[in-house]
């Protein structure tokens, strides 16, 4: 490091370059989608919770795919709408450091309880007569831990591996949010320590847990086949073909943003993919996963009957 070099504390996020008539649209869109991200999967919490024939292994898992989805909104976006407004407003740091640290927490908290959500499926359908057996509440609650403790814990190795780098200038990361990938960009440093573990992480955090996915999955298929009753068949087949656009879309986005190598605008290509983790993946969970689902329609019917009851009483 030469001494004209000065130490960087604090970084600007230039978000999308656009004209500011194009930057307010996407203000106000974005602000509506974060609001549905909030109410949906808000919804789906507070269903949940209030409904006792939802204390299920399967809807426990949902009750924590949705706070994921909340933290993720909550991470990014609030961020984002900020540099719309003022697209020279700082961010610290330890602040840039913090938000990608969460970044990638949840990210990876998501990669696992989508694994875990595939197998419960797979025991639901394929092994329905030892469904509660296998799926005990001791069960769940430790496959849950591990998928939390798991993701906190990769994504600390990350931001231990970015501290031990310098950053001298320049301090602009050209994305909407601190993402590791634009960090790095910006270290005075060799990076290759942190290419490898990204590299590795995402094999165990990405392409493990999609093979697994789709294994669970192709003997779903198989199940459905062999089932008798047609209706029984399309209520089976809907639900897994949902829940795979979701895996789809998640995987799929993160593989091609980690693994897949870069166009020749590798920065706009970041942007566009990181808005499936901010705004589609968030807001589309609850639709998927859960409002279209005859259980969660029943169990809003019986809220909004049990609270327009109590207010005529």
């Amino acid at each position: 490091m030469g001494e004209n070099q000065t130490v960087v504390t604090e970084f600007i996020l230039l978000g999308f370059c656009l004209g500011p008539r194009i930057q307010m649209v996407l203000f106000g869109l974005f602000t509506l989608f974060y609001t549905l991200t909030l109410l949906g999967n808000g919804l789906i919490l507070g269903l949940i919770s209030l409904d006792l024939r939802l204390h299920t292994p399967m809807y426990f898992f949902l009750s924590h795919l949705a706070i994921v989805d909340i933290a993720y909104a909550c991470n990014t976006v609030p961020q984002m709408l900020v540099n719309l407004l003022r697209p020279d407003k700082p961010i610290s740091f330890a602040g840039c450091l913090t938000q990608t640290f969460l970044f990638l927490s949840f990210a990876h908290t998501e990669c696992l309880l989508l694994v875990v959500m595939s197998y419960d499926r797979h025991v639901a359908i394929c092994h329905p007569l030892h469904y509660c057996v296998i799926m005990s509440w001791r069960v769940c609650i430790t496959l849950v831990v591990a998928s939390w403790a798991c993701g906190f814990l990769l994504a600390l190795v990350h931001v231990s591996l970015i501290l031990r780098l310098p950053f001298c200038g320049p301090h602009e990361i050209n994305h909407f949010f601190c993402e590791i990938l634009s960090i790095l960009k910006l270290a005075c440093a060799d990076t290759r320590l942190n290419q490898v573990v990204i590299f590795v992480a995402c094999m165990f955090i990405l392409v493990v847990p999609l093979c697994l996915v789709l294994v669970s999955y192709s003997r779903i298929l198989l199940a459905i086949l062999r089932i008798q009753s047609g209706e029984g068949r399309r209520k089976a087949f809907s639900t897994c073909s949902s829940h795979l656009c979701v895996v789809g879309l998640f995987f799929g986005s993160a593989i091609v943003m980690y693994m897949v190598p870069k166009s020749r605008h590798p920065e706009e290509q970041q942007k566009i993919l990181f808005l499936f983790y901010s705004f589609f993946n968030p807001m589309l969970n609850p639709l998927i996963y859960s409002l279209r689902n005859a259980e969660v329609k029943g169990a809003l019917k019986r809220v909004l009957y049990k609270e327009s009851h109590s207010q005529l009483e």
